[in-house]
This record gives C-alpha cells, sequence and structure tokens, in this order.
C-alpha cells in the first residue's frame, strides 16, 4: 500500500507548490471512513481509492483531483456526509464528490430507457466539471485493472458497459492510452478467444521483427541527424483491441495485416514535422492513400500528428506518427495534458473550454442531446454523436464540417441547419452529383441542392448517421403525419356538422375535446384522423353537446323493418352492417334483402380494406356478403345493377393490434438496389410484405404490386407518402381488383410473372 509521503512525493515532482496538509488529511480521512472494509480480492478496501489517486498522478492532476481521487467513495461506502466533506475540504472539493457519489449509484446496464436517463445525468455532471470525467475514468481504470475478482458474469457486464460508454468518453478526451488499455481489458474478457489469437500473433511478429525495427529506428534517427533533426524514435505495437476492429472493418484474415508495427517520430517543432516528412518520403517508398495530416486539421479530441505509412526493410509496412512533444503529450494524456491545474488553482471551465477543443465541443454537444431529445433516442444519438471517428469536408465556400465516419450528405446537410437539411434534394461531393447514400471522405467538397416544398421521407434514418439529422428527419415525419391526420379528422368532422347542419364554436371545440380525453381540437383532431378516436364516439358526444336527436339504431337485431327506414343485421367479428331501406329495390334486391340472417358468410375483395377505409357491402346470390372499400373500380360496374348495397361499419373493439393485408402498385426504374430501396421505404413506415409480383412493361422500368400489411389507413397513407417521395418511383397508389387479383393468382396475360422470395427481395 502506497504510504502518504509517497503519494505526496508523487505529486511533488510535478508540482513542487502541493498542499501537502490537504492531501494528507484526504488521506487520513479516507483511511478512517473505510477502515476495515474489503473488497472482492480480499484487499482493504481503501487500496482502491488509493489507486485511483496514483492514477490521477500519472495525469499529472491539481491538488484537489487527488484528494477527490482519495475521497470519491467515501459518501457512497462509509457514513461519511456531504456537508461533512465540505466542511473539511471545501465547496469544491465536496461538489466533485457529490457528482461522483450520483454517478456512482447509477447503473448504466439496465433496460434502455433508464440507461439513457442515467447516461444524461453523467454527461450533465462532466460538462459541470470536467475532473468529475477524469476521477470518474481513473476509478474504472483500477476497477477493470482488477476484475478478475468479481464473478463471471458482472465481469461481462462491467466490460460491456467500459467498452460502450467509458472508453469512448476517453478517446473523445483525447486519452488514448487510457482509452487503449480500457478497450483492451474489456475485448479480453467479452472476446477472450480472439484477444488471444491477436496477442500470439503480436509475440510472434515482435520475434520476427525484432531486427527490422532495430533497423528502421537507427536509420530514421541517423538519417534525420545528418538533416539537422533531433528526434526521438519509439516503436510500438498496435493494441490488440484496434487490430481486431481493422480485422472486422476491412473483412481480412489476422494474418493479411501488415502494418502492425509503428513508429513515433518526437521532434522539436511544427516545421521540423514537415521536414521530417520529406526525409522519410525520399528514403523509403510510400503506401499510397495512407498520409494524414492532423496538424493542418486537428481532430475534434485535439490529436495532432502526421500519419503516413511506408514500405521498410523486408518489404515490412510500418506506420509513422510524426509529431512534436506537446502533441506527443496531448497524445497521451488528452485534455490533462492542458496546463489546466499544474499550478494549482481551481478550475476555470471557461479556460479549459477555450484550451481544449474536446471539452468544449463535449459541452457543446451535451447542450444539444440534452435539450429536448426524448428518453427513447437519447441513448442511440449519444453514440452516434459522442462515440464515433470523424471525417472532415467543405462546403464550396471552405467552411470546416467535422462529421462522423459513415456520414452521408443528409448528414452534412443537417450540420449545416435543420431547415437545409429537411429541404434536401440532391447534393454534389467534389463536383458531381452523387446520390444521397453517398458516404462522404476526408476532404470532399459538398453542395447541397435544396427544394423549398421537399419534406425528409422516412426512410432517410436508415441513411443519416448523426443523431442530429436522425431527431430532425424524425420530427419533421412526426409533423407530416399529425398534418396529415389532422386534415383527415377536420375532414370528418365537418362532414358530420355539414349532416347535421350545425356549428361548432371554439368553446364548445374544446369542451368536446376535453370529454374524448383530447387537450385541444387540434388534438382531438389528430386523435380522429389517427384512428385513435372512432367517428361513432365522436358523432355521439357531438349530439350529446349540440342537443341532437340520437339516431335509433337496432344492431345486434334480427333482420327488422325499424322506424327510421333502416334494416339493421347482427355484428360480426370485423363489420357491422346497416342496409338502406328503399335503396336498390329492384326485385332481385328485395329477394335478397329478405334472405339476411345472422350467419352471412363475409368477405372481402381483393384489393384489400383497411380500417378507416368506408365500405359498402354487396349482397351477392349465394347469400354471401362481399365488402369493398367505396374507392374500388368494381363497384362502378354495380352502380346501376339490382344488387342489395349495405353500409358497413369497422367493429374493431379489442383488436385495434390486427394487420389488414392491401395491395399497392407503382412503377420503378430498372436499376440495381431499387427492389431494396422500396423495401426499406415500406419497412421504414413499420409495414409487413407478404407478397410482390414484378413485370417488365419496358426496358427502363418495372411495375410491382405489393401486397402489404398495416394497421390503419393512416399507415397505408404513410407508406404511400414515403413511396412517392422516393426517387424513381411514379405511380405509387393503391391496387385495383385486377392488379390485386395478381397477387393471387401470379398472371398477367396469361403469362406467370416471377414471384420474389424473402431472400431475394
Amino acid at each position: 500500500m502506497m504510504r502518504q509521503y509517497e503519494l505526496v512525493e508523487r505529486v511533488q515532482a510535478y508540482n513542487p507548490n502541493v498542499d501537502e496538509q490537504l492531501l494528507n488529511k484526504a488521506y487520513v480521512y479516507a483511511m478512517q471512513k473505510h477502515g476495515s472494509q474489503k473488497r472482492a480480492s480480499g484487499d482493504p478496501y481503501f487500496n482502491h481509492p488509493l489507486e485511483v489517486a496514483a492514477i490521477l498522478t500519472e495525469l499529472k492532476l491539481d491538488d484537489a483531483s487527488i484528494a477527490v481521487g482519495l475521497l470519491h467513495d467515501t459518501i457512497e461506502d462509509t457514513d461519511a456526509t456531504r456537508a461533512e466533506i465540505d466542511q473539511l475540504f471545501g465547496a469544491e472539493i465536496a461538489t466533485i464528490v457529490d457528482g461522483l457519489t450520483k454517478i456512482d449509484r447509477l447503473n448504466l446496464v439496465s433496460r434502455e430507457e433508464a440507461q439513457a436517463e442515467n447516461l444524461r445525468k453523467l454527461l450533465l455532471a462532466i460538462s459541470q466539471d470536467v475532473r468529475v470525467l477524469l476521477v470518474k475514468l481513473a476509478d474504472r481504470l483500477h476497477n477493470m485493472r482488477t476484475l478478475q475478482f468479481m464473478p463471471p458474469d458482472k465481469q461481462k457486464r462491467i466490460a460491456q458497459e467500459t467498452m460502450d460508454i467509458y472508453a469512448p468518453l476517453a478517446g473523445r478526451m483525447g486519452m488514448q492510452d487510457m482509452r487503449n488499455e480500457l478497450e483492451d481489458i474489456s475485448f479480453r474478457i467479452l472476446q477472450p478467444e480472439h484477444y488471444q489469437a491477436i496477442i500470439a500473433r503480436l509475440d510472434e511478429m515482435q520475434a520476427e521483427y525484432r531486427e527490422t525495427i532495430s533497423i528502421i529506428s537507427t536509420e530514421l534517427s541517423e538519417r534525420l541527424a545528418a538533416e539537422g533533426i533531433t528526434a526521438r524514435v519509439k516503436a510500438r505495437v498496435k493494441s490488440p483491441f484496434s487490430i481486431f476492429n481493422k480485422i472486422e472493418r476491412k473483412s481480412i484474415a489476422l494474418e493479411q495485416l501488415s502494418d502492425m508495427i509503428g513508429f513515433r517520430v518526437i521532434v522539436g517543432s511544427v516545421e521540423e514535422c514537415y521536414r521530417t516528412v520529406g526525409v522519410v518520403h525520399t528514403k523509403w517508398k510510400v503506401v499510397p492513400g495512407r498520409f494524414k495530416d492532423y496538424i493542418s486539421v486537428p481532430k475534434h479530441n485535439d490529436y495532432q500528428s502526421i500519419h503516413t505509412t511506408i514500405v521498410g526493410p523486408g518489404r515490412q509496412r510500418a506506420e509513422l506518427q510524426i509529431r512534436t512533444e506537446e502533441m506527443d503529450r496531448v497524445a497521451e494524456y488528452g485534455i490533462a495534458a492542458h496546463a489546466l491545474y499544474k499550478d494549482g488553482a481551481s478550475a476555470d471551465l471557461s479556460r479549459i473550454e477555450n484550451e481544449s477543443q474536446a471539452y468544449g465541443s463535449l459541452r457543446s454537444t451535451i447542450a444539444h442531446l440534452t435539450a429536448g431529445n426524448s428518453t427513447e433516442d437519447f441513448l442511440e444519438y449519444t453514440k452516434l454523436e459522442l462515440f464515433q471517428d470523424q471525417v472532415f469536408c467543405f462546403t464550396p465556400r471552405g467552411r470546416l464540417i467535422a462529421l462522423p465516419r459513415g456520414a452521408t450528405p443528409i448528414d452534412f446537410a443537417y450540420a449545416l441547419h435543420t431547415d437545409i437539411g429537411d429541404t434536401t434534394v440532391g447534393a454534389k461531393i467534389n463536383g458531381s452529383i452523387l446520390p444521397l447514400v453517398t458516404q462522404l471522405r476526408s476532404g470532399d467538397e459538398v453542395e447541397i441542392i435544396r427544394d423549398q416544398n421537399h419534406l425528409p421521407p422516412l426512410n432517410w434514418l436508415g441513411i443519416a448517421a448523426t443523431g442530429k439529422a436522425r431527431a430532425a428527419i424524425r420530427r419533421s415525419v412526426r409533423h407530416a403525419a399529425a398534418q396529415r391526420a389532422f386534415a383527415l379528422g377536420e375532414h370528418v368532422l365537418n362532414m358530420m356538422l355539414e349532416r347535421e347542419g350545425v356549428m361548432l364554436d371554439d368553446a364548445e371545440a374544446k369542451a368536446l375535446a376535453e370529454v374524448l380525453g383530447a387537450s385541444s381540437r387540434r388534438d382531438l383532431l389528430i386523435a380522429v384522423g389517427e384512428g385513435k378516436i372512432g367517428s361513432e364516439p365522436l358523432a355521439a358526444e357531438l349530439a350529446k353537446l349540440k342537443g341532437l336527436r340520437k339516431r335509433r339504431r337496432k344492431l345486434d337485431l334480427p333482420v327488422a323493418d325499424t322506424a327510421d327506414g333502416w334494416f339493421a343485421l347482427r355484428s360480426t367479428d370485423l363489420f357491422r352492417f346497416r342496409v338502406p331501406g328503399g335503396q336498390r329495390s329492384g326485385p332481385r334486391a328485395k329477394a335478397a334483402l329478405a334472405q339476411l340472417d345472422f350467419h352471412m358468410p363475409v368477405t372481402v375483395s381483393g384489393e384489400g380494406v383497411v380500417p378507416g377505409d368506408r365500405l359498402v357491402g354487396i349482397l351477392q346470390p349465394d347469400k354471401a356478403m362481399l365488402v369493398y372499400p367505396i374507392h374500388s373500380d368494381a363497384l362502378i360496374d354495380m352502380h346501376d345493377s339490382d344488387v342489395a348495397w349495405v353500409d358497413v361499419r369497422w367493429n374493431l373493439a379489442g383488436r385495434e393490434d390486427k394487420l389488414f393485408p392491401t395491395v399497392i402498385t407503382m412503377e420503378s426504374v430498372n436499376r440495381p438496389g431499387s427492389l431494396a430501396q422500396i423495401s426499406s421505404a415500406i419497412a421504414a413506415c413499420d409495414a409487413n410484405i407478404n407478397n410482390l409480383v414484378m413485370r417488365m412493361i419496358s426496358p427502363d422500368f418495372h411495375q410491382l404490386i405489393f401486397e402489404i400489411e398495416v394497421r390503419d389507413l393512416a399507415q397505408l397513407t404513410d407508406v404511400l407518402a414515403t413511396l412517392k417521395r422516393s426517387p424513381g418511383l411514379s405511380a405509387v397508389q393503391r391496387a385495383g381488383i385486377r392488379e390485386a387479383g395478381m397477387i393471387s393468382t401470379l398472371e398477367w396475360d396469361g403469362q406467370v410473372d416471377r414471384r420474389f422470395a424473402d431472400d431475394e427481395r
């Protein structure tokens, strides 16, 4: 166990003005409070805060941070109180310890909603004082180093949490050494076989290329010295997890990796960095496409260096990282490398934000993430925004836009402004018009093509890579869906008012909404349009409000001639029927009406009906009823025929989650990926594809007929609207009887069309 004076000496090595009294008091207080507590390893619990403090001294943090490292578990695990620490150590230290205590109480591996809310609290605490993050990372690092004493299931849970949350946060703050160690320990626990295979290969390579490493190091130092450049060259081997990531990303075997050896060349100035590049490229052959200048354009976590890959002796590839001493310090320690606390002063957050692009960017991102996103989206957006590597693109005017790897022009547009993203219809990348699904690369110049009448389709969610873009797309799609539902609900209400010959003022509309559980007239009409409030409850409450005479109805009764001129038929599983007396009164219609009974078989026409459709039932000579949607072309042929027409109403109580098949048709440009695009658009609307018929109508176009399953008319309308906005599609509509019949027979003019199996769609 480290003694008091040893801890003080560690801090004194980089801060001669160390507050010995503060550290001694924190040491003694924490040791007394933890007393006889033991860790899972059997060691005294006080070993843990002491090791956390030791890690913080390696980062060369201020006295207050070291004291917090010693005290961080006292409120959580002992009888210490916030007030007591406030009194003994001051408000600054007490506030950080209290913030860490709240984070320690969080369960970041829980069901997703709770996890998102807990992560939100963690990020907010970090945004208030970066030392919360630094102490928390040191705490997590020591816990990971001693994780072998925990049960296997807990090891995996903590390792996954570290891989998902803490290692990426360390990387975001530029603390690459800490990130590598957290990832490697987690990788060893989560995927032990892969870890051992990579470690074995690294050991072989180090033995195999020991001479090559020595030759390159010596030649580099000598050649640079000859050019008047004093350089420190050190060889390194990539971390196991970074190697695993590269294998996964490039889909190659471990044996195919040829650049697992790297060299860091540390020189005295930026000018010497670029001179070193010239010397290296003159001495050895360069691997094309592997030169990156992060000095001119630093990474989002303040990282600066020049990367290049050479073919050295024995045709062995080696990556070189060329940087100054200050850049090397930032690369290893990240935000902790900034001279923020080295003088023993308290934290100045404005100064931190100005000196560290990483922390300023983190606080800005946290402000965006925590402002208004729904809980269920927060976790996804946070991981997208915080935990991805970046590419750097430019506007035509030279503005630099940083985006995560895999970003598209859609993400670029939303990064400029939400209105620009919403109205994007195309993009020029380096002067060429390319699809919006194109993934951007560093250095691309992107020009956005806009249309003020355009709205983002839902299938953009599968294209966007940033949380900001996805949030804006979902918000726009929800708004458009609400507008459609409002218009439909308003139409339904206006038809009722017109039929009854009454008006509805604002006060009455508000009262009607409240009775039906809506907060306003607009919310009421949206609920009606979405099918959440049926037309019958709406009509009933409207009648009560306006004092209208209720129509007498005798549903669920045998067929009878009622006083108001309607025949009533018993309800079936999905439908209720009413027969207008006197309508379609020809001899055959009267004969059919006379034979109505409770057990009449009911079938649905081929094009399908969905809740929200107005329905018509046609009585057949065989005492069956065929139900059509009001828009069916088949009804046109029956308009003047002597058949009985029945008014059909939906009866869905208790079956709101039932799915209904219906058929849609469209014309598509004949090009690779078009079918996948259509399928994705339908899936994005949460609709299911049952069947597909496809016919070539010209060398450049196909006609496609889909049978899909939807919940109601609102969802079907959403599917059709999304498809209409998709490029390359035209004539998108619900199918008629003829097209719908092709789904069941798979025939077209006597020729059988191809049926696409699920794995071919």
